[in-house]
């Protein structure tokens, strides 16, 4: 998706200079992109990626923050077809990192959500974890309807911290399960801006934004020419109903129609397409629209009043689909 795409390349770029902040975005990076695995018996940290820029800058900033020397390897995405992933691993000196990111607590036991140190953060660290977990397993739609942030969770006591994580720093973001997989969802317009905004890329909340704004417009002006469509098309129907109607009339009456009565329905006839109001200017003198309204029920009437006693079909019979 290339608002995905627009909003991780904004963080990727982004880097923010205190250690704190930088190290609860490397971990929530760590948890939700693959976390811990067991190699040869040994606590190996691992992190799968969807680009080959963002696995660097993950390599990076473990050998900055924690000195350790990850390998970083291309791997197939699942699927023959799938895309290519790039997975950055720490394998000798893995229990080590995992401890000092508190992937793993003081009993060698795996954190099921994101750890206490990290969650319980400034409103620049959690800001940081929103940035993390984005860069792994995140996405956002187009504006629309179904617009929504969405982030990926390894575990439902994942998606709940991030869940806590975000009501801290003012992102109305909701835990629920789709297809069997936690997700933490934004899905209020303003949410979603303010998401992107506190996890630093305002550019791309403005993009979005900006988009919002001419799909609303749009479908605003395609709403108003429907209606307008639909008004026509009720008028024209309502024109023809009326003419034919009018015509069925001057037959069944014949010559005993008034003089007045006449003028009007021939004044109906040959404007077919004009309002009442209009058809009142054609008069001679002009009338009212009420008053050609009137004269042309009365015509309308009187005949139907006639074909009923002589048990003819009544002005409806001409009227098509009735």
């Amino acid at each position: 998706m290339p608002l995905t795409a627009d909003v991780k390349a904004e963080l990727i770029a982004l880097r923010d200079p205190r250690p704190t902040v930088r190290a609860a975005e490397l971990t929530a990076l760590l948890r939700f992109s693959g976390g811990l695995h067991s190699i040869a018996n040994r606590v190996a940290v691992e992190a799968e990626l969807d680009s080959e820029v963002l696995a660097r800058r993950t390599a990076r900033e473990l050998v900055e923050l924690y000195g350790v020397r990850p390998e970083l390897v291309q791997v197939q995405g699942s699927g023959p077809h799938g895309p290519s992933l790039y997975a950055v691993r720490v394998i000798d000196g893995g229990e080590t990192l995992a401890r000092q990111t508190g992937l793993l607590d003081q009993r060698r036991r795996a954190v099921r959500g994101l750890p206490n140190r990290v969650t319980t953060g400034n409103r620049q660290d959690l800001a940081g974890v929103w940035r993390g977990a984005f860069l792994a397993a995140g996405s956002l739609s187009d504006p629309g309807r179904s617009a929504a942030l969405e982030i990926s969770c390894p575990s439902s006591e994942a998606a709940m911290a991030l869940v806590g994580a975000a009501h801290r720093i003012g992102i109305a973001a909701k835990a629920r399960e789709v297809r069997g997989v936690p997700r933490v969802v934004v899905r209020e317009t303003d949410a979603i801006r303010i998401a992107l905004q506190a996890m630093g890329a305002g550019r791309t909340a403005a993009h979005w934004d900006e988009l919002r704004e001419r799909r609303e417009v749009r479908a605003g002006v395609n709403r108003l020419v429907n209606f307008d469509d639909a008004n026509l098309r009720r008028s024209a129907q309502a024109a023809v109903a009326a003419c034919a109607r009018v015509e069925r009339a001057m037959e069944i009456l014949g010559d005993e129609i008034p003089d007045h009565l006449r003028e009007a329905g021939e004044l109906r006839l040959a404007h077919r397409d004009a309002s009442l109001d209009e058809l009142g200017h054609h008069a001679s003198p002009p009338l009212t629209k009420d008053a050609v309204a009137g004269r042309i029920r009365r015509l309308l009437a009187m005949a139907d009043k006639k074909a009923a006693a002589e048990g003819l079909p009544g002005t409806a019979v001409g009227v098509p689909g009735a």
